[in-house]
């Protein structure tokens, strides 16, 4: 995750969670612990995908929902969410997803 300042400049990358070969847990908690901390005034989700396809997974979807509501709540918005894979990436932001 990256945590952004109040220009919306990065403040610091965190490594939020280590996942498994095909899946990853993610909870708002563990996001949003490191971002609370920080003071971030909005964070960007990052994470890859081994196989190479960027192209979000459903699961990708759904917890990137839950994240942007859990940012709405504690006043810290999610300005996007980019998955990365084998030198291509996906931006939720750019694709118009969030």
């Amino acid at each position: 995750m990256a945590i952004l300042d109040a220009q919306h400049r990065l403040e610091r990358d965190v490594l939020v969670t280590r996942g498994l070969l095909n899946s990853s847990l993610v909870h708002p908690r563990e996001v949003f612990r490191e971002a609370i901390a920080e003071r971030a005034a909005a964070v960007i989700l990052v994470h890859n995908h081994p196989s190479g396809d960027p192209t979000p997974s459903a699961e990708d979807r759904a917890v990137t929902e839950q994240l942007v509501a859990a940012g709405r709540l504690l006043d810290i918005p999610v300005h996007d969410h980019v998955i990365v894979g084998r030198g291509r990436y996906v931006s939720f932001a750019e694709a118009g997803l969030l």
